[in-house]
């Protein structure tokens, strides 16, 4: 069976830009504690064709490459004129739908582990061959470097980023730690292109970060789900809840610029907090496509409060655990709405080592709701790091994307910096835990009840 892939918002420097989308990984359709991360895919594409062949079209296809290879004013190598057709093939389906060179294939595996060498950043390749930038990951040479999300690399150690080089200019980002990388970038606000040096480095994406805010009360930092990011948050809980004295009222989780990773370890990481019920459910046009994936007994928590900040940067996975935690009460959201990506991919293997990154399916919170190209919208609204004067991007401003959806401004609070964002989380966790009400989250309720009767 082919295994369901479910990728960030974008992609590691370590993958070739041909990706256009995030870290991946293989999850079978299996309770999380059966879900093996970078399983090797174990079916074809024959596997998944059921319709002939249009003849027609096929005829017209061989038609233009004939013409192409023998009337183009200069020799044109077959293997790269057949590679280029594929690529085309694939281009206008959507953002994340990609062919892999068997390179590219093999580095999903090493990224899933969260250590490799290069500068850190989360890249979506554009039409132009341009490289997006939609965040640096926390403490890597790209985000010391000062590359911002919405940064368009433009060249790599002054060489053009070309419609006939975007694979090897991305594989130049990666390197042997301690020498430099050059980038060429365009900004918004800025009146021409500016250069930042990136130094190389062993990138070893700490996913989990966490410190006690007040007696009680917890802050917990989930920068990417890796293999281990389930054990890790289960073992700084425990550490929390003994620092303070046994139990939490109330933790702040923070999925803020969180690009996603592996499915399986968000899966993990809502049944940590959630009782019962449906956590994440896909559907698709192929049984394959069709899971369900629902949580056992036992709350870590024992029911505290939860706030859950979210940004355009939230997505994928992160979306995935945001989600669930809201339908099923166990959290406020507050920032700005996520990035929107809610769409499944599946990893199809060619016979020549190469494979196929098709998106196959949308992912469902458990109230049944598609957040593709719509985001999650927060109970306690509050300007993201980015300030308020800036438009975020989201999967909504990608070309092709699935599901379109008008491009919103948020409204709230104008937060200078994260740490007044972290306190209002505290202070609704705090009203919370004392048995209090937040306003914004209970005019949702009402509209939803309004809605339902």
């Amino acid at each position: 069976m082919p295994k369901l892939l479910l990728s960030g918002s974008a992609l590691h420097v370590v993958l070739v830009a041909s990706l256009a989308a995030g870290p991946a990984w293989a999850a079978d359709p299996a309770p999380p504690d059966q879900l093996a991360p970078a399983d090797p895919v174990t079916a074809g594409p024959r596997q998944v064709l059921a319709e002939p062949l249009p003849i027609e079209e096929i005829r017209r296809y061989v038609s233009v490459y004939r013409t192409v290879q023998q009337a183009y004013v200069e020799e044109v190598d077959e293997a790269d004129l057949m590679q280029s057709a594929i690529r085309g093939l694939l281009t206008d389906l959507d953002p994340h739908s990609a062919y892999l060179e068997r390179e590219a294939a093999e580095a999903m595996t090493e990224q899933a582990t969260g250590t490799y060498d290069g500068i850190g950043v989360e890249l979506q390749q554009q039409p132009d061959r341009s490289l997006l930038v939609i965040a640096p990951i926390d403490d890597t040479p790209a985000a010391r470097a000062g590359l911002r999300s919405g940064d368009v690399i433009t060249e790599i150690d002054g060489e053009p980023i070309r419609a006939d080089n975007v694979d090897g200019a991305v594989q130049t980002l990666r390197g042997p730690p301690g020498t430099a990388v050059e980038l060429t970038v365009l900004r918004d606000g800025e009146p021409g292109p500016i250069t930042l040096s990136v130094v190389r480095e062993r990138i070893q994406v700490a996913s989990v970060r966490s410190r006690l805010l007040e007696p009680g009360f917890g802050y917990l930092r989930i920068s990417t789900f890796q293999a281990d990011t389930s054990r890790q948050v289960v073992r700084v809980l425990d550490e929390l809840a003994e620092a303070s004295g046994g139990t939490l009222s109330g933790l702040v989780l923070d999925l803020r610029s969180n690009p996603g990773g592996l499915l399986n370890s968000a899966v993990e990481i809502a049944d940590t907090f959630i009782d019962e019920g449906v956590i994440v459910s896909t559907r698709g046009r192929l049984p394959f496509s069709n899971t369900e994936f629902s949580a056992s007994p036992g709350d870590r928590l024992d029911g505290a409060p939860i706030i859950a900040l979210i940004d355009s940067g939230t997505a994928s996975a992160s979306e995935v655990l945001a989600g669930a935690l809201r339908d099923h009460g166990r959290a406020r959201l507050m920032g700005n709405r996520s990035f929107g990506k809610g769409s499944v991919q599946t990893l199809l293997p060619l016979d020549n080592g190469d494979s196929l990154k098709l998106t196959t399916a949308r992912y469902y919170t458990p109230n049944g709701t598609s957040i593709q190209a719509r985001g999650l919208r927060p109970d306690l609204p509050v300007v993201s790091r980015n300030g308020a004067g800036r438009r975020n991007l989201r999967e909504s401003d990608l070309p092709q994307h699935l599901g379109r959806d008008p491009a919103e401004v948020e409204e709230g609070l104008d937060e200078e910096d994260e740490d007044r964002v972290i306190e209002a989380a505290l202070d609704a966790l705090k009203q919370l835990s004392a048995g209090g009400t937040l306003p914004q989250a209970d005019a949702r309720a009402r509209r939803r009840a309004q809605q339902r009767g």
